[in-house]
């Protein structure tokens, strides 16, 4: 903000790296990019120069396509150093999945917040082979649509351990307030929740890199979701306390090193962005909950587009996670239906 004028978004790189290669995006930072076998069909992985070792923060879904590109990677940009340190920005699959590859190979440490480490080391020893009555429960209390409820039902749920390598016991913590160096930086670390529980973001004293994960993204909403692990949680709150305490740090010049799409200037507007994108679902689905309406039936408001099966069961838990929101804000009353779906209606 200058003279009282909104600096807007840029963004210095129109195109990603390809496959097997980096950009350099600052002194000593890389950027790598792996694809995804999902909608969303990428991840961002940062490579941070330690002299004669490589810090990785995120490291992409496990499969014989990633090992291939990571292979590429440490034999190409990486110029065959040794990863020394794995840094994990929250547990998810897409950024935890190879992280225990790369400690098996070099011996890294782990680095990241208690409860993505917990997190992820649960769910990758979680295996099911048939959906636990606990997830099912919570479908119905959210009301999924009957026929992919009983083809959900009696197909092999998805694991972590489908997409993740093993990873063993042993990391070093990194807390709200520590200091944090690598790359020749002191990093600040900021923890953000909603999207994931402690997740990690870095914000350089040395210059203005912020490395974001999935708490801050340029052009799309980090999934903001409720599961049957915790079904009463309150993901949108928890992401709204985040986005204003992260928005006091927010400079213009910060370039934002993001776990998806491109990296980009103009923070302080997409903080904003951020906040107010939630602020107009639930001002919509305050409006659409008149009368009673399921979970399932608040995907109109909230989405404003069609939903398909591929990306039902995110916006089944996002569409949770803002009822619930409501409900902890006493905006909302809701009752059982007797098939056990939860109906949801704004108080008068």
């Amino acid at each position: 903000m200058m003279d009282g004028a909104v600096v807007p978004m840029r963004f210095p790189w129109p195109e990603p790296p390809a496959n097997g290669e980096a950009i350099e995006v600052a002194k000593g930072v890389l950027w790598i990019r792996l694809p995804l076998p999902m909608v969303l069909n990428h991840v961002n992985i940062y490579a941070l120069d330690e002299g004669d070792s490589w810090s990785i923060v995120d490291t992409g879904m496990y499969s014989k396509l990633s090992v291939e590109l990571w292979e590429s990677v440490l034999a190409g940009p990486l110029q065959g150093k040794p990863v020394s340190r794995v840094i994990l920005t929250h547990h998810h699959p897409d950024h935890v999945g190879m992280a225990g590859w790369l400690m098996a190979r070099f011996g890294a440490e782990l680095v990241t917040t208690r409860t993505a480490w917990l997190m992820a080391r649960m769910l990758i020893l979680d295996q099911q082979d048939r959906t636990t009555e606990e997830t099912l429960q919570y479908w119905r209390r959210a009301g999924m649509d009957p026929e992919i409820y009983e083809t959900r039902k009696n197909e092999r749920p998805y694991n972590f351990a489908d997409v993740c390598h093993f990873l063993p016991v042993g990391y070093t913590r990194l807390m709200q307030d520590d200091v944090f160096h690598a790359a020749g930086r002191a990093w600040d670390v900021h923890i953000g929740n909603g999207h994931a529980p402690e997740h990690l973001t870095l914000w350089s004293r040395d210059d203005n890199l912020v490395i974001a994960g999935d708490q801050i993204i340029s052009s799309i909403s980090p999934n903001i979701g409720v599961y049957a692990t915790e079904p009463e949680a309150d993901s949108v709150g928890e992401w709204m306390e985040s986005c204003e305490r992260l928005s006091g740090l927010a400079r213009d010049d910060h370039l934002v090193l993001s776990g998806h799409k491109t990296p980009f200037t103009g923070l302080p507007v997409r903080m904003r962005q951020l906040q107010e994108n939630h602020h107009g679902c639930l001002d919509r689905l305050r409006v659409h909950l008149d009368t009673p309406k399921t979970a399932a039936e608040c995907f109109a408001p909230l989405f404003k587009r069609k939903i398909d099966q591929g990306i039902y069961g995110l916006a089944l838990v996002e569409a949770v996670a803002h009822l619930n929101h409501l409900h902890h804000l006493g905006q909302v009353t809701r009752t059982m239906r007797e098939d056990g779906a939860w109906l949801w209606q704004l108080k008068e």
